[in-house]
């Protein structure tokens, strides 16, 4: 229902203008759903960079439907990416974790030439994109084992779940419920002092994903001496957060203005 919900205000709501769809479908490895869309801000760069993570349960989800995302974060001066990625049953985990991670590397190597600072990236996600980024920033089989790790200054959580065990639930059950060690999925057990600054963020009304992760995970990062920092919006469910990036739906909760000081703060 979420992802239905999103694919309408993708369509209807006006978009911000201060920003181009530069590059679109470009692949960024052989399979169908390797596929990314750079958005880009008006004027001349280089740009610092955002590759931004959608959810969809690990099993939904299209680039195509986030179009408002992407040029809401491009029109606060970065350069953003979007990238599709391949979903159960076409892969299990850690699939879809090692496409996201080959995704950034692209970025890394490639965004040059489209105008963007590929020493100034930071990744956002959303629900289980939110999930997605923050793997990639603490999995030391991710971004670290291909050598970009330091490349990625910052990460931005919304809605994610990061301490989820034991797996009871349907989702949770379907993607991970084979795994031989359920301890090692879980983003709250794998942080170092290797980690990038993090900005957690959870709807208080969210049945889906619980403001207990971002607090959990939160915690663990400062006790490892990394910046953590956290809002929570009383009056937010689970779409609601990536919703408030969207024009007019700014009002319901100033995300897009908290995102990016911290992205700017990070970045530039």
């Amino acid at each position: 229902m979420a992802l239905s919900l999103l694919s309408v205000v993708n369509a209807l709501l006006p978009k911000d203008r201060g920003s181009v769809k530069l590059a679109r479908n470009l692949a960024y490895g052989p399979a169908a759903r390797q596929r990314l869309d750079i958005y880009a801000p008006r004027g001349s760069g280089p740009w610092p960079v955002v590759v931004f993570i959608y959810g969809g349960s690990w099993m939904d989800g299209s680039r195509h439907n986030y179009d408002f995302a992407g040029r809401a974060i491009t029109a606060q001066g970065f350069i953003t990416v979007i990238a599709d990625y391949r979903l159960l049953p076409e892969v299990e985990y850690p699939g879809f974790l090692e496409d996201c991670a080959t995704a950034f590397g692209w970025v890394a190597d490639n965004i040059a030439s489209y105008g963007g600072d590929a020493e100034r990236m930071a990744l956002m996600g959303h629900s289980a994109g939110a999930y997605n980024a923050v793997m990639l920033a603490l999995d030391p089989a991710l971004l670290k084992a291909r050598g970009m790790l330091g490349r990625l200054k910052a990460v931005v959580g919304l809605s994610g779940p990061y301490d989820f065990l034991p797996f009871d639930g349907p989702i949770s059950l379907r993607t991970f419920g084979a795994v031989r060690q359920p301890q090692l999925t879980q983003p709250v057990n794998l942080v170092t002092a290797e980690a990038p600054p993090m900005w957690l963020a959870n709807g208080d009304r969210d049945t889906l994903v619980g403001s207990h992760n971002a607090k959990a995970l939160a915690r663990q990062l400062r006790d490892a001496g990394v910046e953590a920092s956290e809002s929570y919006y009383p009056t937010m469910g689970h779409a609601h957060l990536v919703m408030a990036l969207a024009r007019p739906l700014r009002r319901m909760a100033p995300v897009l203005a908290e995102v990016t000081a911290f992205l700017r703060n990070k970045l530039q």
